[in-house]
């Protein structure tokens, strides 16, 4: 008698624990997430647990965990984790007044299964003092031989470079998306080596003389403990380049309920407070990103950037094209 009264209290003890209590898998390691999650907390008296991995890892636990998943919430930091994570029906559908206001149509799965939390721009940046600016125009334009040795972007295995392809895809079809991938092939400085901001150190070095990098990238570099980074952004400007018949990249991070969420609701107050007034706000000054909610500016030094018009190729259209530009980058030898 004793033992089954002992078993219930653990039981209790561990329904209650659960109670509160929101599991999230991120691939976001940024301090302004710490700062939110804590935020979060105290607002709800909800203790936030975060795992940290890349989204091909993250997707891959969900997935071998199954039913038992302890995962509420998943995070990603573009929109082909979430395209995957849906194909693989890992996430369920929510109902929430508040997503459904606070983030636009177009940023948000047409089942309601995940929801954009931030935007990225993929932009070019160049050096300062080279005149190269007077050349930019198109994200078509850069396969034009015009920029020969002068073009430098990571490996076509990074997930915001297939995002880009995967809008050149939407926008001309794979026949003329193939003819750009081998253009800008052409044109690079050196092979792709390294992240976003080794591109932008390199043109600012004398390496090239245009970077392909996501925008927030640069606002990390600016005043970076890292001197090298911190020297290396003040030698370049940022371009906002457009497609021909669109606008401006644009990317996102997300997150969706996973389907097994033992917290659902939280999991649903989780993901409302983060597209919230408060944290669009903190996620706009700490983290240099663009808000999704309308009506938040974005930090001083984002905006000293200028402006831009987005892209209006839906986020859906990002993920499904994916598999179409990964081909096409191995076709056009873009390593």
């Amino acid at each position: 008698m004793i033992k089954k009264l002992a078993l219930s209290a653990l039981v209790l003890a561990s329904s209650v624990y659960a109670a509160n209590e929101v599991n999230v898998y991120s691939t976001r390691h940024y301090d302004t997430d710490k700062k939110l999650f804590k935020m979060f907390e105290e607002k709800t008296g909800v203790k936030v647990k975060v795992v940290k991995a890349k989204a091909k890892a993250l997707i891959k636990r969900i997935e071998s965990e199954g039913s038992k998943s302890p995962a509420d919430v998943l995070i990603t930091v573009d929109a082909s984790g979430l395209y995957k994570a849906k194909e693989k029906g890992l996430f369920q559908s929510v109902e929430s007044d508040v997503l459904n206001k606070n983030i636009p149509a177009q940023l948000r799965d047409k089942d309601n299964q995940w929801f954009s939390l931030t935007k990225r721009s993929r932009v070019t940046v160049y050096r300062l003092g080279t005149g190269i600016e007077k050349e930019l125009s198109t994200y078509e334009d850069l396969a034009d031989p015009k920029f020969k040795g002068q073009i430098m972007v990571r490996s076509s295995n990074n997930a915001y470079n297939q995002s880009l392809m995967a809008a050149m895809i939407a926008h001309h079809g794979e026949e003329k998306a193939l003819e750009w991938a081998k253009g800008v092939v052409a044109n690079m400085a050196k092979a792709p080596k390294g992240n976003d901001r080794y591109q932008v150190k390199a043109v600012a070095n004398g390496i090239g003389k245009v970077a392909i990098a996501n925008t927030y990238y640069i606002g990390k570099m600016v005043g970076n403990k890292d001197v090298s980074q911190a020297e290396a952004v003040k030698k370049v400007k940022i371009f906002f380049p457009k497609f021909e018949n669109g606008g401006t990249h644009v990317n996102v991070s997300g997150a969706g309920v996973i389907k097994t969420a033992p917290n659902k609701d939280n999991a649903v107050k989780f993901i409302e407070f983060l597209a919230s007034k408060d944290a669009q706000g903190l996620f706009a000054a700490g983290n240099f990103e663009y808000p999704v909610l309308s009506g938040i500016e974005p930090s001083d030094l984002v905006k000293s950037w200028g402006t831009f018009k987005d892209d209006t190729i839906s986020i859906n259209t990002l993920g499904e094209n994916n598999a179409k530009a990964v081909k096409i980058f191995d076709q056009a030898g873009w390593k």
